[in-house]
């Protein structure tokens, strides 16, 4: 095992024996920042989250985002070991965060630190390790980049088994209301807002929008909770029910919307629209670089900081999509030291 690999499992360790929960990071935020300055970077820290520029940062050239986040979903209640217990067996290294995003936080860092003080580079790197991500908060990457340079086009870490997600999917969720009129069950009167709601599902089950992602494939509407009536013998004039929209590229999200509200009886309120769906270009440098070095793209169903970025991104990282926010969760020793070596292999490959 190399040293950088080495020294960034000895960091996630760290990191999993302290509890992150979203809006409570302000721990590992520490831990994290000593360490940087540690190894000898200059760091800077808004609320929970931490950042560094390259040694020789030129503010006449553009800047790459590397970013991760440090903060964890709360452990399940079938976890059969101690959450916050890394513990290392047959090359797997278990504990909340490991692989989400622990793996793709740690190996970032280690990038960072191997590209710190090289001279003469054609972009800035900026690393950013920041908090709230799995809530989507208004205090992670939103609020950082308000304090930090421009940025020409970003690498998010997470979980993909070190392949390119060049696409996202994005989230709304819609409250939606139909209205009616009361009335007795045992005489025909009133309109019933059940019956209203019913049609409006309907609708979303079987609409199949125009034009459809070629990564992501169709927008996915799922009705996931209703409620309306009161009393058996009372037609019911409301019927409230929610739906999740996970959307693609296809459309922006206030399109997305637009459609459904122009479709739909009941009133379509969207909870926010800011978590959009993500693309970037095949041919563009950080993904023409990744097909050169032998990785895939493919479209990613899963949300992460990315919805948030106004700028190019790909997401990469070691791990596995699939292991996050399960029970037990765990991440190989060889993915963390393979993610490593191809991170710096991308980057070099573009410099």
């Amino acid at each position: 095992m190399n040293p950088s690999a080495s020294q960034s499992i000895d960091l996630l360790q760290k990191l999993i024996a302290i509890p992150s929960f979203s809006r409570e990071e302000y721990e590992t935020a520490t831990l994290i920042q000593d360490y940087l300055s540690e190894s000898g970077i200059e760091t800077k820290r808004h609320l929970n989250n931490i950042w560094a520029k390259n040694k020789h940062f030129d503010s006449t050239k553009p800047t790459i985002l590397l970013n991760s986040h440090h903060d964890t979903v709360r452990p399940s209640s079938t976890y059969s070991r101690d959450p916050f217990e890394p513990h290392i067996t047959n090359n797997t290294l278990y504990g909340l965060g490991s692989n989400d995003a622990g793996g793709a936080l740690t190996s970032l860092i280690a990038t960072f630190i191997h590209l710190y003080e090289q001279k003469n580079l054609k972009y800035n790197f900026l690393l950013a390790i920041t908090a709230e991500e799995e809530i989507s908060g208004d205090n992670g990457i939103v609020s950082l980049l308000k304090e930090i340079p421009s940025i020409k086009f970003g690498i998010v870490g997470e979980p993909t088994q070190m392949q390119m997600a060049v696409a996202e999917k994005g989230l709304m969720v819609l409250d939606c209301l139909a209205i009616g009129e009361s009335g007795h069950t045992a005489r025909n009167e009133g309109k019933n807002a059940i019956h209203i709601a019913g049609g409006d599902i309907e609708w979303i089950q079987f609409y199949e929008f125009e034009k459809e992602s070629e990564f992501l494939g169709p927008i996915k509407m799922t009705p996931a909770i209703i409620e309306g009536g009161s009393k058996h013998n009372v037609v019911p004039d409301r019927c409230s029910f929610t739906v999740d929209v996970r959307t693609t590229d296809a459309y922006t999200n206030e399109e997305t919307l637009a459609i459904i509200q122009n479709y739909l009886i009941s009133e379509v309120t969207p909870r926010s629209t800011r978590l959009q769906p993500s693309f970037i270009a095949e041919d563009h440098p950080i993904v023409a670089a990744g097909k050169d070095i032998g990785l895939n793209t493919f479209g990613s169903p899963t949300l992460s900081d990315q919805a948030l970025l106004p700028f190019p991104s790909v997401k990469i990282g070691p791990g596995k999509s699939a292991r996050s926010h399960t029970a037990d969760e765990y991440i190989y020793i060889d993915e963390i030291a393979k993610g490593i070596n191809t991170y710096i292999r991308l980057l070099t490959q573009i410099l």
